[in-house]
């Protein structure tokens, strides 16, 4: 089992839901988090600089049977690409075992 963690933009969220819907992976969990980028000048609009270090972005956090892995990935990727700086990370790691509470079922069968 892998745990997904990505941060994307909160704008391309209702896009990356869909995708991961797409695709069966119908439970994962979300908030809301402001990050520092690594972009150090700000964006001017009609004349006002706006500070573009502390980003408005979306966490999500999944974990997945090894075989949705790719899949899940690749879901996140072209859901939340729009080709500009900062349209986030994707951050895999390696789940030893899940319970469901309610069943006291474990492992892979605990998470489908």
């Amino acid at each position: 089992m892998k745990k997904i963690e990505a941060v994307i933009r909160k704008s391309k969220f209702e896009d990356v839901k869909k995708a991961l819907h797409q695709i069966e992976v119908n439970f994962f969990t979300y908030w809301d988090v402001t990050g520092v980028g690594n972009e150090k000048e700000g964006h001017v609009y009609r004349g006002i600089t706006y500070s573009t270090t502390d980003i408005q972005r979306r966490y999500i956090s999944i974990v997945v049977s090894d075989p949705f892995l790719e899949r899940t990935i690749d879901a996140i990727l072209n859901a939340a690409e729009t080709g500009m700086v900062g349209d986030g990370k994707i951050f895999v790691s390696d789940i030893t075992e899940t319970y469901r509470i309610r069943t006291k079922e474990k492992g892979t069968d605990a998470v489908n």
